[in-house]
Parts: C-alpha cells; sequence; structure tokens
C-alpha cells in the first residue's frame, strides 16, 4: 500500500484550501438565483473555454480512455470519440441556448410552449439525468484511488481467491486462439465470460470511499455557487492537461530502462515489437468489431440531439456574458478534451507494455500507473495528480448538482412555493443539490461498469429531445403534440421496460427473452510480433497436455516467427439481445436478464425479423435509431393534426431566439424590447421565407467558424493516427 510522503500529503491539503477559499470567496457576491445558478453571466472566452472542458471531464473521462484502450488498443478509443463528429455543430447550436437568457431549460418549455407542467417534468428528467452523470464520475473516482492499495493475492479471503482463479482461467481461454479450444474449453468460456470474475481486489472499499467523496463534494458545495465551480474547473484543467501529458515521458523513459534504448523513437519501436499488431488498428480492430460506420453514426447522431438538451448545456452557455464567447468557449473547450483524449489513448498503449501482466483490472491502470510512475519521485506528483483528479469530480459533480437543483428549484420548488426570497431559494437550491449528490452516490454502487450508466446518461433526454428541436426551429410544434410525445416515448423507452421485468419477475428467466447474437469468428491477418509468438507457444503447450480424443479435430497450432504473417481467430462473446445490462449467471447458476427490457427489440423480432442473426452493432443501430426517430415522428404528426399554440406566444419566443445577446444586460434588455414590439423585425434572416420553419441564414462568422471546426476534427484524427503508427 501506498504511503503518502509528507509533500504529497501537503500538496493535496493546498489544493484543497485553494478550492474552497475560492468557493467561500465566490459566497460573498451570491446576491440572487442567477448569480447562484449562472454566476450572473459575466464570464468571457477564457473561464468559458477551460470551464467547459474542465465541466465535460470529470475523473470518469481520463480513466475510462484508459480503460477502454489498455483492454481492446487504440480502436477503444471510440468509446469516448463518439461526440467528435458532432463537435463541429455545436458551434451553430450553442448560440440559441445563450439567445433564449433563461435561468434554466426548463423555463424554455414554459415560455415555448406555454405549460409550466412540461417545464416541471423536463426539470425531474434533467435532475436524473445529471443525478446520473455524477455517478459516473463517483465510480471512475474509487476505482483510481482504490488502486493505491492493492491487496497481495497472500492477503485475499477465500472467496476472492476463487474468484481470481476464474479470472485467471478466463484470461487464458481469452488469449489463446479460439479454433485452438475444444467444446468444453469454448463453453467454460462462454460461462466465465458471463460470470466476468475480478482479479483486482483493494484494501479500501469502494462503497465506503464512494460516500467518503460524496461527503466531501456536499461539505464543498455549500459554500461556492457556479462561479465558484467554473474558476475552480479553469484551475484544475490546466492541472489535468499538464499531468495527463507529463505521464508520457516518464512511460516511454520507463520502456526504455526495462526494454532498452533512449528517447522517444525507441520507446515506440518497444512498444510496437511489444504489442500485438491489433492493438494499433484504429479502424476495424476485432475487439470493437461493434463500432461499426453505421453505428457510429447512429450514436452521433444520437449524441448531436441529446447533448445540446442536456441541463448543463445551458448553464455553460448561459453564464458567457455574449453570445461570442458562449460558443468560442464551448467549441474550442470540446476541441482540447478531444486532444487530450488521444494522449490518454497514447498513453494507455504505453500502460500495456508495462503493466499488462501486472493490473488485470483495466478500471485501475490510471492509479496504478500514477503511483508507479510519479511515485517514487517523492516531489508532490501522486499527490497533485490525486488532488487534481479529486477536483475534476468535485468541479463537475458541483456545476451538475447546481444544474439539477436549479431546475428543481426554479421550475418545481418555485411555483408551488412562490413569494420567497432570493436567500430562501438559494437555500433550498443547496438543499436540493445535496440530496442529487446522495442520489448520484446511491446509484454508483449499484452499477458494475461505467459504461452502463455514460449510456444511460447518452439516451434519458430522448424524452424531451424531440420537444425541444423542433420548438427551437418550428412555429406548427404546440404544446398538445410536445406532451403526447414526451408521454409514449416516456412509458414506451423507459418506464415499460423497467417496469415489466419488476412486474413479472418471471420474464429474466424467459428463454425466449435470454436470446443473444450469434457473432461469426472473426479471422484476421497480422505480421507476427514477440507477443504473439509467445502466446502461440502457450497455446502449443495446451494442446500437447489434451487427451488423444480431446485433440481429435482440432490442429496441433502451428509455431510462428517473428515478423512472419499470420492468421487468428477471435471469438467474439454472444450479446444478449433484449436486456440492457446482458445476461449473467444468477445464484442457482442459471442464466438471468438484467436491466431494462428492450421492448421495441421484442416487437421487431417477434414479426419475423430474427435479430439473433444480425451483428450486435446491427442492433444496436436498430434501437439507437427507433428511440431518436419515434419522438419526432409522434411530435410531427399529431403537430398537423392539431392547432397551432397562440401566434403572440410563438412570435414573442421567436423575435427574442433571432436578436443577437449584447454583453452590455441593460443593452441587451432595450434590445428584446424592440424586438417584442416588432416580431417581424428579423425576418429578412429567415432561410425559408413565409414558412413555418425558422432557421436563419448563416453569416461569416457562421461559415469560418462550422469550417475551422470541421478542419478540427480531422486534425484530432491526424493526431492519433501518427501517434500510433510512429516508430512501426
Amino acid at each position: 500500500m501506498y504511503n503518502f510522503p509528507i509533500l504529497d500529503l501537503v500538496v493535496i491539503a493546498l489544493y484543497f484550501l485553494i478550492v474552497i477559499g475560492i468557493g467561500i470567496w465566490s459566497m460573498r457576491r451570491i446576491k440572487n438565483q442567477e448569480d447562484y445558478f449562472l454566476a450572473g453571466r459575466r464570464f468571457g472566452k477564457f473561464v468559458q473555454t477551460f470551464a467547459d472542458f474542465g465541466q465535460g471531464t470529470s475523473a470518469s473521462t481520463c480513466v475510462g480512455v484508459t480503460t477502454t484502450t489498455y483492454s481492446n488498443g487504440a480502436a477503444g478509443i471510440w468509446g469516448f470519440f463518439l461526440y467528435l463528429f458532432a463537435t463541429p455543430l455545436y458551434w451553430m447550436i450553442v448560440p440559441w441556448l445563450r439567445r433564449l437568457r433563461v435561468l434554466t431549460t426548463g423555463v424554455f418549455f414554459e415560455e415555448r410552449y406555454g405549460s409550466k407542467r412540461m417545464a416541471g417534468v423536463y426539470a425531474i428528467i434533467g435532475a436524473i439525468s445529471m443525478t446520473a452523470t455524477i455517478s459516473v464520475g463517483f465510480i471512475a473516482m474509487t476505482k483510481t484511488v482504490v488502486a493505491l492499495a492493492p491487496k497481495q493475492v497472500s492477503e485475499f479471503s477465500a472467496g476472492e481467491l476463487t474468484e481470481y482463479n476464474l479470472a485467471l482461467e478466463l484470461d487464458d481461454l481469452k488469449n489463446a486462439d479460439y479454433k485452438t479450444l475444444n467444446d468444453s474449453q469454448k463453453q467454460r468460456f462462454a460461462e466465465l465470460t458471463q460470470r466476468n470474475p475480478r482479479k483486482f481486489f483493494s484494501h479500501i472499499n469502494e462503497n465506503v470511499l464512494i460516500w467518503v467523496v460524496c461527503l466531501a463534494v456536499l461539505i464543498y458545495a455549500v459554500a461556492g455557487g457556479l462561479e465558484a465551480v467554473m474558476l475552480t474547473d479553469v484551475m484544475q484543467s490546466m492541472f489535468i492537461i499538464i499531468l495527463s501529458v507529463i505521464l508520457i515521458p516518464f512511460g516511454w523513459s520507463k520502456i526504455n530502462s526495462i526494454y532498452g534504448g533512449s528517447g522517444f523513437l525507441d520507446a515506440m519501436r518497444t512498444m510496437h515489437t511489444r504489442l500485438p499488431e491489433s492493438f494499433f488498428e484504429i479502424f476495424g480492430s476485432p475487439t470493437t468489431i461493434d463500432f461499426t460506420w453505421y453505428y457510429i453514426l447512429a450514436i452521433s447522431l444520437l449524441e448531436i440531439i441529446n447533448s445540446i438538451v442536456l441541463p448543463n448545456a445551458l448553464v455553460a452557455a448561459g453564464s458567457a456574458k455574449s453570445e461570442y464567447p458562449c460558443r468560442f468557449g464551448y467549441v474550442v473547450g470540446c476541441f482540447i478534451k478531444r486532444f487530450v483524449t488521444v494522449f490518454w489513448c497514447f498513453f494507455a498503449l504505453m500502460a500495456v507494455v508495462l503493466y499488462r501482466d501486472k493490473v488485470y483490472n483495466p478500471d485501475l491502470v490510471w492509479g496504478y500507473a500514477t503511483l508507479d510512475l510519479l511515485g517514487p519521485l517523492k516531489i508532490g506528483l501522486v499527490g497533485l495528480m490525486t488532488a487534481c483528479l479529486m477536483a475534476a469530480l468535485m468541479s463537475t459533480a458541483d456545476t451538475l448538482m447546481i444544474t439539477g437543483s436549479g431546475l428543481l428549484t426554479h421550475n418545481i420548488y418555485r411555483p408551488l412555493v412562490s413569494g420567497k426570497s432570493e436567500r430562501h431559494y438559494i437555500f433550498v437550491g443547496r438543499t436540493i443539490g445535496s440530496l442529487i449528490l446522495i442520489g448520484a452516490a446511491v446509484i454508483a454502487v449499484q452499477f458494475d461498469t461505467i459504461l452502463q450508466i455514460v449510456k444511460l446518461s447518452w439516451e434519458i433526454n430522448v424524452m424531451v429531445a424531440a420537444s425541444f428541436w423542433l420548438g427551437m426551429k418550428w412555429r406548427r410544434a404546440n404544446r398538445i403534440s410536445a406532451w403526447c410525445s414526451i408521454i409514449v416515448t416516456t412509458m414506451l423507452f423507459f418506464v415499460l421496460p423497467m417496469a415489466a421485468p419488476a412486474l413479472w419477475p418471471s420474464l429474466r428467466t424467459n428463454s425466449y427473452l435470454l436470446k443473444t447474437t450469434k457473432p461469426e469468428p472473426v479471422v484476421k491477418i497480422y505480421t507476427a510480433h514477440q507477443i504473439d509468438v509467445d502466446a502461440r507457444e502457450r497455446d502449443i503447450e495446451s494442446w500437447e497436455k489434451l487427451s488423444d480424443s480431446e485433440k481429435a479435430g482440432i490442429p496441433r497450432p502451428q509455431l510462428l516467427e517473428s515478423g512472419k504473417k499470420f492468421e487468428k481467430t477471435y471469438r467474439l462473446p454472444n450479446k444478449s439481445i433484449f436486456w440492457t445490462k446482458g445476461i449473467k449467471i444468477n445464484d442457482d447458476d442459471g442464466r438471468q436478464g438484467y436491466g431494462a427490457l428492450n421492448l421495441s427489440l421484442v416487437l421487431f423480432d417477434k414479426l419475423g425479423w430474427d435479430l439473433s442473426s444480425n451483428p450486435y452493432a446491427v442492433n444496436e443501430t436498430i434501437r439507437i435509431l427507433l428511440r431518436t426517430g419515434i419522438p419526432f415522428l409522434i411530435l410531427l404528426i399529431i403537430a398537423l393534426l392539431t392547432k397551432p399554440d397562440d401566434k403572440k406566444m410563438l412570435d414573442r419566443f421567436f423575435v427574442k431566439m433571432k436578436t443577437e445577446v449584447l454583453a452590455d444586460h441593460a443593452a441587451d434588455a432595450r434590445e428584446l424590447e424592440e424586438s417584442y414590439a416588432n416580431p417581424a423585425r428579423f425576418n429578412h434572416k429567415k432561410l425559408f421565407p413565409n414558412s413555418n420553419w425558422e432557421f436563419d441564414k448563416w453569416d461569416k462568422v457562421d461559415y469560418v467558424g462550422l469550417s475551422i471546426s470541421v478542419l478540427g476534427v480531422f486534425a484530432v484524427l491526424g493526431l492519433l493516427m501518427f501517434l500510433v503508427t510512429i516508430g512501426k
């Protein structure tokens, strides 16, 4: 177990004193709800950029990218790169949020559809989404910290030792060429994959740590508002960037010290020699075969539609003093995160070379590497990394807490309890925020992996996305159609899928609903590296130990020669079609579905399309497109069959959305009054005149910013390809 030197402890203590100091300083500036929930709309480009980066970079991001890359090679980055292609569109969309000039996104539904109840429903959905996202940070944080206190095998309990041995057995089966396995080994492989046994156990209890961190966040949250959070984000963002990059030279230095060589290029040559060729595949890797081009496009569409509806998107944009800092900060902050993600991926490849035989749980790699590479220096870097990761979680959690509490306070509590002072509503906001954080901790101790909660946070906003998008740009969208879209989507994709298994538990063990995909083995041709030669020798040893009857029909694996081409067969796991959390072995050694039931896929399968014959990526793409498209289809049809909303309300909303935001609050208010007096003031900007569609013509800033953003996407991909091919 790592014993923090005094310098590390001093660094951690100093860091938190600064953070708390910022919170106390900012607390004195809070006079009203706008100050607490939107920092008085005071921030320019610099703060917006790094605050947006920090808000989107919790402990879950760096740890998550490292986890997926460590397990799957460079292609593992796609689990966190799916937002890349949506980034340029933020340049065009984010200014909409600033032009709303509202305290929460819930107010949009009140102004656009004239419904406080709809605003309240959105507030509940948004608060749930924020709670789920915070819980992701809790899980990533704990998995990083527990890596600093690993148990040795000799310290395992009897149950832990049994699970550890099962995990080692599963590793042997995974590393073997699938076609060399006999029938019993293949069956065992499928069974152990569903059990998913652990190899790492820590002296630190993860659940206890989650509650300890939750308490720390609660203490800080009482002191600060959004201003404290965003200023803290700026500070911790810079440290996260520096410390993410600084791990790389320490990593290549250690590679050279172990395997020989000097400098960056020698380390890269060693990486290409020591790792399988498949680990450097960005596209087409067999371990990420589900990330097909059509699945990536579907996820990108889902992300574009849902991300802008996230409540914290308005908080990030709404705190800017005017439109340009809002769009500049949001887009540049996102691109900084994309570039840093590449460096996290690159470092994870180094970590595979260094720790493949030492760290078996990929979620623990970041913490283990921090301890191994920075700990021996004893200059406070481990303490600084620990403090930064905790601050990343705390500041992100605070932002999301304030967002969720703002929704519930302003769109639910205030309409019910009106006429109170600003101080009263701020106090209520802090109280509700505390409950949100506690809820996030409860969720964190219930889920098995980070990805499960990430998927939940991706998809939960489909309930209101259609109402937001069509309400923003289509006059015919009305209150009735918006309600229909929200209610049907909520029932179809969330309530019924979770309620049905709860009401009829036998569904979880129903043989039909336990259907899985049946992926064909994937054959790939690679150039043999030393690691492949060693693996093949182990396969031969395993084959030699088989009995004559077991060897029947299984050819003896051929020796490999480094530098020569060879075939490797991958057996992708069967995946559940209908259960969101997959199928696992229950206490009675039977198979059981977990999570919610995908009713839409059940319907497709019942109608005659055998989904078990599809690749998993096809089924997931169908599911995503249904969740994305059905809410829009419902709203469009119902809106065309019903009467439009009040014209005066619509005119007031859309002319506001065409009025550019000014940094001077008084001048901006005067501009709005002029627009309200003349609703046709900006009709000349309409792209489709005399229609119900409210798209505006682009100007030079739109074209230039979008073009540069598209180039930014290619720059990010280019950097990734350069880093994984250099030294090859």
